[in-house]
């Protein structure tokens, strides 16, 4: 079920794509490799000690088959029910519609508090070495890690409200965070005589609380490298403001048909970021008064065709290193965004998503206070392609391109361009979380994932230094497996 970075699921994380890619550069901090093993052998052990003690519940007091990790318990329904794969981040229509309902559908039982552990551990390797190495207490080049351990209160608090909630020791910054978090309240009812479903979300990361695996918090690849090299420019909407804000807002579907959504952010104090493990260096930006999010989306089934069309974004003051005096830079991102799904035969299962950004960047602020170009522009492009079967094996391929304005003061590259394009291309193996899975109360993801570029931080020459081999092992479990109160 959706667990991060995405990643996945609900990773991915599950921080699924964000947990590898935006956590580990921002937090990562001189550590000795010493007291990096030592941590992560403790937590390593912890988790071990924690499945043990599942495996004696089962052993002692057996359930019928229902998946993992405590959405699946609340609702006794498997992790292939939610999630394309067995596995999240990818929701089905089921996941969508839970999600929807503010995470707090069940089966009528009484459960204990949905907590869930998750282990994601991994090996990277590029084809050129980093010098004079990847991160802070790894080597050069061809390094395993235990990337995130994440705790989880994932399902209902009370009728029509639920929510999921991601702390993680973030073992490649070697540092405690407040992860993805999403707290709901639902409720069903009807508007000009069809169904509407509406509610309020608090979050802290625009995206986060979609219901679509275009989008950035939860979109593909689910879990990327930390220890890799990877693009300098990317959008506020691409995870810039991951964790360093709190937002609210209301939303509601109308007739399984359309989405509208609006929610108001604002940053953290420097303070606050740095206590939960998410940002607050001197000198970072800041971003004032509130920001607001829209989300517009038209959903439809075709027979065994689903499609979603839709539009997001949000609009910032910037303070460029927090400096004030200057006034404030304002960027504005917009989106559009599809999703496919092809449903006709329940042991294949085809999905599509793609997104495209645009950032506008009134920098008045930034050119007062250094060389940047008065306004600039950034593209952001991905689409990607999985097939399933039997929600056990499950190939994806994406297409990736950002491009946009020259700008030597704004991206820091070489050259001043933020241009970088590529692939990924992935196959991921699930052996539980299906009605027949003889282990009901655990899962897992294993995923052999490779990064191709073309174009690299502006340049062709040398772009394929960076490409990637990373395998990843995701292991989850429900901490009150085999028990009810």
């Amino acid at each position: 079920m959706q667990l991060s970075d995405e990643n996945a699921s609900m990773s991915s994380s599950y921080d699924f794509r964000d947990a590898a890619a935006e956590m580990s550069g921002a937090r990562r901090c001189g550590h000795n490799h010493e007291s990096l093993k030592g941590t992560v052998s403790f937590l390593s052990l912890f988790f071990i000690t924690v499945v043990a003690l599942s495996i004696w519940a089962i052993c002692f007091k057996p359930t019928p088959a229902q998946a993992v990790p405590s959405f699946s318990q609340q609702t006794g329904q498997p992790c292939s029910s939610c999630h394309v794969g067995a596995y999240g981040p990818q929701l089905t229509a089921f996941g969508r519609a839970f999600k929807l309902g503010g995470y707090a559908d069940g089966n009528g039982e009484q459960h204990f508090p949905p907590l869930s552990l998750m282990l994601e551990s991994s090996f990277t390797h590029t084809n050129a070495s980093q010098h004079p190495e990847a991160a802070p207490g790894f080597g050069p080049n061809d390094n395993f890690a235990t990337d995130q351990i994440s705790l989880f209160y994932a399902g209902r608090i009370a009728p029509s409200f639920g929510a999921f909630i991601q702390t993680t020791y973030d073992g490649i910054g070697n540092v405690f965070t407040w992860d993805n978090t999403d707290v709901r309240y639902a409720h069903r009812g009807s508007l000009f005589g069809d169904d509407f479903t509406y509610g309020v979300t608090v979050n802290n990361n625009p995206t986060v609380q979609d219901l679509w695996n275009s989008t950035p918090a939860w979109g593909f690849p689910y879990a990327a490298s930390g220890l890799a090299p990877s693009p300098a420019a990317a959008s506020l909407l691409d995870g810039g403001l991951s964790q360093q804000v709190m937002g609210a807002g209301i939303y509601g579907m109308w007739n399984d048909l359309v989405y509208l959504e609006f929610t108001g952010y604002e940053q953290l104090a420097r303070d606050t970021q740095s206590a939960l493990g998410v940002g607050g260096v001197h000198g970072s930006d800041a971003f004032g008064g509130v920001i607001p999010y829209w989300r517009l989306a038209l959903q439809h089934d075709f027979g065994d065709h689903y499609v979603e069309i839709g539009t997001l974004g949000l609009n910032a003051r910037r303070y460029p290193g927090g400096d004030a005096s200057a006034g404030a830079d304002n960027i504005t991102d917009t989106a559009v965004d599809a999703n496919y799904q092809w449903t006709g035969d329940p042991d294949n299962l085809v999905s599509a998503h793609a997104i495209l950004i645009n950032e506008n960047m009134n920098l008045g602020a930034s050119r007062a206070l250094s060389s940047t170009n008065p306004s600039d522009n950034l593209e952001t492009f991905r689409t990607d392609l999985s097939y399933s079967y039997k929600n056990t094996y499950t190939p994806s391929v994406q297409y990736f391109r950002t491009w946009g304005s020259s700008d030597a003061a704004l991206w820091g590259t070489a050259n001043g361009s933020p241009n970088s394009q590529g692939f990924v291309a992935e196959l991921a193996y699930v052996p539980f979380g299906k009605p027949d899975s003889f282990i009901p109360w655990f899962n897992g993801r294993l995923a052999l994932q490779y990064v191709a570029y073309t174009e690299f931080d502006g340049t062709t020459a040398h772009a394929s230094d960076n490409n990637t081999i990373y395998l990843n092992l995701w292991l989850s479990t429900d901490l009150f497996a085999g028990y009810s109160p």
